[in-house]
C-alpha cells in the first residue's frame, strides 16, 4: 500500500492545488466577469503560449522523468543540463521565425504572437524545472509558486484595470512578467536542492542513453505534448476567430470551474510518473494493476463529490452572488466540462502508463485521433450550429471520452490491466444513486438552506458509505489516522 512519505506528498500537493484553485474560484464569480473580453484576449494568448512551450521543451521534459531512474549521478545533472541547452536553442529559432513571418502573414491576431512568445520561453522553463523537482521529491514548494502566483496576479491585474489604472497591453505585460518571477523562484528552488555538474560535454550521458534513443522518445513526446495541448487549447484559440473575446471570456469562466475539479489528479499524476516509469522498467505490472485501480478509485470518489455538488449547487451558489447575471451563461459549460474532468480522473494514469512504457509512440497515434476529432467537432458546432460556446463543449466532451476509452483499450490489450474491480463499479453505483435522490429532492425557497441542504446531504452520504465499505483505501487510512493516530 502507500508508503507514508507519498501520502503526504499528495495530501500537500493537493493543499497546495486547492488555495490556487480556491484563488481561482474566487476570482473567476467576482472579479472576472467585469471585463469578459480582457479574460478572453488573456486566455487566447494563453493558448497561443500553450501550443509554442511543448515546440520549445521538445520533449526533454518528458525525457527528463523517461530516462532519470536508470542514469548515474553525474549523468542525471547532464540530462537535466541538456534539456535547459535545447528549451534555450529551439525559443531562438522560433523568434526569429516570429518575426520573419511578420513580414509574409496577413492576420489580425498576429501580434498576440509576441506577447505568446515571452510567455512560452517562461512556460517551457517551469515545466523543466517541475519536471526535475519531481525527480529530486521536492515538489512541494514549486507547486506552491506556480499554482499560487499566477493566480494572485491576476485578478490584482484585473483590479487595477476595473479601476483604471492599467490598461489592457499593460495588464497583459504584466500578466507575462508574473511567470517569470515564477521561473526565477522555481530555478533557485531547484537549484539549491540539486547542484549542476560544470561542463558542456555530453558524451558520458549518450554512452549510457542511446542518442538515437533519447532524440526518438522526445520528438515522440514533443508530438504526444503538442498534439495534447493543441486538442485541449484549441477552444481558446477557435472561439474567438468565430466569436468574439467575450464569449472566448464566458467560456473560460466555465472552463477555469470545471477544470478546478481535476486537481486531486494533477497531484497524483505528476507524483506517481517516477514510480510509473519504475514499475515499467522493472517489469512490474503486477503492483502498477493494483496502483492503477487504488488511484483510479480514489480519483473517481473525490471528483464525484466535487463535481455532483457542483450540479446540485451552482445554480443556488450564483444566486448569492452579485455576478450572477454574468455568471448564469457558463452554468451549461460547467456541467459539461465537469464531466468530462469526471471521466477523465475515473480512468486513472493511462497517458502516464503509455508515455513512460515503449509503446510511447501509441500516444502520437491517440492524440493526432483526439486533436482532428476535436477540431473537426468544434468546426462543425462553431459553423453548422447556433450552439456557440455550449458546442464547444459538447465537442471536448465527446473527443476527451472518445480518447480516454481510446487508451483504456490499448493499455488492456498490451499490459492486461483496466483501472476497475468490483467494488469500484459498487461505488460508481452508489455514487449514482445518492445524487439522483439528492437532485430530486424538492427546492427549497432559500436559496441557501437549498445550497447547503442537498450538497451536504450528497456528500455526507457518499463518504459515509464509502468509508464503512472500506471501497476506498486512502479515505479509510486518512479517517484512521485522524481518529487514531496513536494507532498509524
Amino acid at each position: 500500500m502507500e508508503t507514508n512519505k507519498t501520502h503526504k506528498q499528495v495530501f500537500w500537493f493537493t493543499i497546495i492545488n486547492y488555495v490556487g484553485a480556491a484563488i481561482g474560484v474566487i476570482s473567476t464569480v467576482f472579479i472576472y466577469p467585469y471585463d469578459k473580453e480582457f479574460l478572453g484576449i488573456v486566455r487566447y494568448v494563453d493558448s497561443i503560449a500553450q501550443m509554442l512551450f511543448p515546440v520549445m521543451v521538445f520533449g526533454g521534459a518528458q525525457a527528463l522523468i523517461h530516462f532519470y531512474p536508470s542514469l548515474t549521478e553525474q549523468n542525471k545533472s547532464q540530462l537535466f543540463k541538456y534539456g535547459i541547452i535545447t528549451v534555450l536553442g529551439v525559443s531562438l529559432a522560433i523568434l526569429a521565425l516570429i518575426l520573419f513571418g511578420k513580414t509574409f502573414v496577413d492576420w489580425e491576431n498576429y501580434k498576440y504572437l509576441f506577447y505568446a512568445f515571452p510567455l512560452a520561453f517562461s512556460l517551457a522553463f517551469v515545466e523543466l524545472f517541475r519536471r526535475q523537482a519531481t525527480n529530486i521529491e521536492k515538489l512541494e514548494i514549486p507547486t506552491l509558486y506556480e499554482k499560487i502566483i499566477p493566480k494572485v496576479t491576476l485578478p490584482i491585474i484585473f483590479l487595477l484595470l476595473i479601476c483604471e489604472h492599467l490598461n489592457r497591453i499593460s495588464g497583459l505585460v504584466a500578466f507575462i512578467g508574473s511567470y517569470f518571477i515564477l521561473l526565477f523562484l522555481m530555478a533557485m528552488y531547484v537549484f539549491r536542492h540539486f547542484r549542476l555538474h560544470s561542463g558542456y560535454n555530453f558524451k558520458s550521458l549518450f554512452r549510457e542513453v542511446s542518442k538515437k534513443e533519447y532524440y526518438k522518445y522526445s520528438f515522440y513526446s514533443f508530438l504526444g505534448s503538442f498534439g495534447s495541448l493543441l486538442a485541449f487549447r484549441i477552444d481558446a484559440f477557435m472561439i474567438p476567430e468565430f466569436l468574439s473575446f467575450e464569449a472566448n471570456g464566458t467560456f473560460n469562466i466555465g472552463v477555469a470551474l470545471a477544470t478546478s475539479l481535476a486537481i486531486p489528479a494533477l497531484g497524483m499524476f505528476t507524483i506517481y510518473a517516477p514510480k510509473i516509469s519504475a514499475y515499467l522498467k522493472n517489469d512490474g505490472i503486477i503492483e502498477l494493476g493494483k496502483k492503477y485501480i487504488e488511484t483510479a478509485k480514489l480519483l473517481f470518489f473525490i471528483g464525484a463529490i466535487l463535481y455532483t455538488s457542483v450540479v446540485l449547487g451552482i445554480d443556488s451558489f450564483f444566486k448569492m452572488l452579485p455576478t450572477y447575471d454574468k455568471l448564469v451563461d457558463s452554468i451549461p459549460i460547467i456541467m459539461l466540462l465537469g464531466f468530462n474532468v469526471l471521466f477523465n480522473m475515473s480512468t486513472g494514469f493511462n497517458s502516464e502508463i503509455i508515455s513512460y512504457s515503449r509503446y510511447y509512440k501509441f500516444n502520437i497515434i491517440a492524440i493526432f485521433l483526439l486533436s482532428t476529432l476535436n477540431i473537426c467537432l468544434n468546426l462543425f458546432f462553431l459553423t453548422q450550429t447556433n450552439l456557440g460556446i455550449i458546442g464547444v463543449a459538447y465537442a471536448s466532451l465527446i473527443a476527451m471520452i472518445s480518447f480516454n476509452c481510446f487508451k483504456l483499450i490499448f493499455i488492456y490489450k498490451k499490459f492486461g490491466i483496466l483501472p476497475f474491480d468490483k467494488n469500484y463499479l459498487k461505488l460508481i453505483g452508489m455514487v449514482g444513486l445518492v445524487f439522483f435522490v439528492c437532485y430530486l429532492l424538492p427546492e427549497n425557497t432559500n436559496t441557501i438552506l437549498n445550497l447547503f441542504l442537498k450538497v451536504g446531504i450528497n456528500a455526507s452520504v457518499i463518504i459515509f458509505i464509502t468509508y464503512k465499505m472500506k471501497w476506498v483505501y486512502s479515505l479509510n487510512y486518512w479517517v484512521d489516522t485522524f481518529i487514531k493516530p496513536d494507532k498509524q
